[in-house]
């Protein structure tokens, strides 16, 4: 057996190992429930899972405790018991979850990756923009400080200012974009987006640095760079938005047939 072989091999065998430890974790409620470890000499539940399947007592309990939180959310519910899902990545949802949105968040927590959950329950728990200070470099300040001592209103200075460069962008924004096939986006088109949100992520809520310009209009169909439709997002968001826009597409599907 070859490096590549071996390699390959183990890998293999790690993601198998992964599925069925999630599908024996899922059984576990069920067979503490009916007290069924007794039958191989086990003393509990969680002797049964340290010795079945190498689990510490804290995953037996993670997993009970979702299982109980899940009763009246039959999705969720499932996904645990089927070991469709990990009890870590159901987990980081349990403190959103409701009757109400349990459709929801079972695609959510089968589609999305453990990060991109994690920012998804962080933004629903999110609920007023988080206060920062200005970072005015000496000399700015210095200024700033100057003209407000002379009674000018500085406030005016800086809407002004900002309305100014608002226009511009608007103004840039709005000279037209032809179709492409290209996956290209031309220099001054990344320019703009940069000037409009920096470098950081585009959702409000967000502090983490863009990685991906996505294209709220989906490329395929706009076949358009049009920068009115396209934010800065970090991993996270960028997985986010994907599975939104697969959902909204699944769903006129079905509304169409």
């Amino acid at each position: 057996m070859n490096d590549k072989e071996l390699l390959v091999k183990a890998i293999y065998f790690g993601k198998s190992a992964l599925e069925w430890k999630k599908k024996f974790t899922g059984l576990l409620p069920e067979i503490h429930k009916r007290e069924l470890y007794k039958q191989k000499g086990c003393g509990s539940i969680f002797e049964f899972a340290a010795k079945f399947g190498g689990l510490s007592n804290d995953q037996v309990r993670l997993a009970l405790k979702l299982e109980e939180k899940f009763t009246e959310m039959p999705k969720l519910h499932e996904a645990l018991v089927n070991g469709e899902v990990s009890i870590n990545k159901l987990a980081r949802v349990v403190s959103i979850a409701t009757p109400e949105n349990d459709l929801e968040l079972s695609e959510i927590v089968k589609n999305m990756s453990k990060s991109a959950v994690e920012t998804f329950v962080r933004d629903e728990k999110f609920t007023g923009l988080p206060g920062q200070e200005l970072s005015l470099n000496e000399e700015v300040r210095s200024r700033l400080v100057e003209l407000q001592e002379k009674g000018i209103d500085i406030n005016e200075i800086i809407s002004a200012a900002l309305n100014k460069r608002e226009e511009e962008i608007a103004e840039e924004k709005g000279m037209p974009v032809e179709e492409t096939k290209s996956r290209y986006r031309s220099t001054k088109i990344e320019k703009l987006v940069a000037k409009e949100h920096g470098t950081k992520c585009s959702i409000p809520t967000c502090k983490k640095p863009s990685e991906v310009i996505h294209h709220t209009q989906t490329f395929a169909i706009s076949h358009s760079h049009n920068p009115n439709y396209l934010a800065p997002l970090c991993k996270e968001h960028h997985e986010i938005a994907h599975a939104i826009n697969l959902k909204v597409r699944a769903k006129r599907l079905k509304n169409f047939w």
